[in-house]
């Protein structure tokens, strides 16, 4: 064979034998990528994206029920571990949606981890995602019951207080009539009958007063309030009341520093703290009311020498009704709602109350707010 003929056909063989072997090659690695594919499925374009940016719970799964995208809610809310779903009602509810192919919506009740210590609520949907992954996703309820359970509570607390005086009244009419002929007894259950009717309308007062500080018109006719003067007609008001018990009202100096407010509310807030320490302090004691000012903080602190709140309380006290000790406080005419107006009044200008006490040493109750200076940190809205 003419050997100039060899060579070209060498050539073409070279090249067909090198296309041949690409070929297998390009063949082999796509069969390869969808092999790995088919092991570690990865979510649709766009969805990571997605569940990463949603701000309630999101979740994509497989068909094999693991976690390929999770949003950070999902996972705050401690809802996986080991990439897979931690509570079983949500695991039935996608196994329910992958047999039917039908997407479910339903409000669970679950643990916020295995330690079962934490409840969440949450209202869940449940969809397919394509052909072969499932999206759940979910709105955390857990604050919508616990202001439900709340509104519940307050209800349930309203009607007891007003039950008792109310009952008292009633009985202390009739038992008024029964002895319009003995002076003495008219005397005794009128005087009763007062004290009962001023009860219910305190109650009914401060639970108007509550109601209005969680409205969003708290604070509609805010103005600059001299906090010197607030404390000096607080003494004043209370002074009666101090000295029935021999109890020396002691003021610090004076600061000359305002807040913006509601002064009628800030007054309220101020009576009720210096109120509850000359009731809840002994006789022959002190009652101290003190200003101070800290880079744009007005505090206004009261200190009695009273029995002190123990540990356990001291986070409850400024709940609604909620007493130490609710026998010495029905006895006094107290309503329970005075700490809770404090806390109201205090956020709804912007600050905070706090609490220091110490069992058989006193209690202190500060009041903080922002200075008229800084007026910017006031809110003019409820805060809750």
């Amino acid at each position: 064979m003419d050997t100039a003929l060899l060579v070209p056909a060498a050539l073409v063989f070279g090249v067909l034998l090198g296309v041949g072997a690409t070929t297998l090659f390009v063949v082999a690695h796509r069969r390869g990528q969808r092999a790995v594919e088919v092991v570690t499925p990865r979510v649709p374009d766009g969805v990571d994206a997605l569940i990463d940016s949603l701000e309630s719970v999101g979740i994509v799964l497989d068909a094999s029920n693991n976690v390929l995208s999770a949003s950070p809610r999902a996972i705050a809310a401690n809802l996986i571990f080991n990439d897979h779903l931690v509570n079983p009602e949500l695991v039935d509810l996608v196994d329910a949606v992958r047999r039917t192919g039908e997407p479910a919506s339903e409000e669970l009740h679950l643990t916020r981890s295995r330690l079962g210590e934490q409840s969440l609520f949450l209202l869940v949907r449940v969809s397919r995602l394509g052909s072969r992954y499932i999206l759940l996703v979910g709105d955390d309820r857990t604050e919508a019951h616990r202001l439900e359970e709340v509104r519940r509570d307050f209800l349930a607390n309203v009607s007891h207080e007003l039950k008792t005086p109310i009952g008292a009244v009633g009985l202390l009419s009739e038992a008024l009539e029964s002895a319009a002929d003995e002076p003495e007894e008219v005397r005794r259950f009128a005087s009763r009958l007062t004290r009962e009717a001023d009860r219910l309308a305190r109650i009914t007062a401060e639970i108007i007063q509550l109601s209005r500080l969680q409205s969003g018109d708290a604070l509609e006719k805010a103005e600059p309030v001299e906090i010197d003067n607030l404390v000096r007609q607080s003494i004043d008001h209370h002074r009666v009341q101090a000295e029935a018990k021999d109890i020396e009202l002691v003021v610090g100096k004076r600061r000359r520093v305002s807040v913006i407010g509601d002064p009628t509310m800030l007054a309220t807030a101020l009576n009720n703290l210096v109120a509850n320490a000359i009731q809840y302090s002994p006789e022959h004691s002190r009652v101290g009311l003190g200003v101070s000012v800290d880079e744009g903080v007005v505090e206004i602190a009261v200190t009695d020498q009273g029995v002190g709140i123990p540990a356990a309380d001291r986070d409850r006290v400024f709940e609604r009704f909620y007493r130490v000790d609710a026998a010495r406080a029905r006895n006094t005419g107290g309503t329970g709602l005075g700490l809770s107006i404090v806390k109201h009044v205090a956020q709804n200008h912007g600050g905070d109350v706090r609490l220091w006490s110490q069992p058989g040493s006193g209690s202190t109750f500060t009041i903080r707010l922002p200075e008229a200076s800084d007026a910017s940190a006031v809110t003019t809205g409820a805060t809750g």
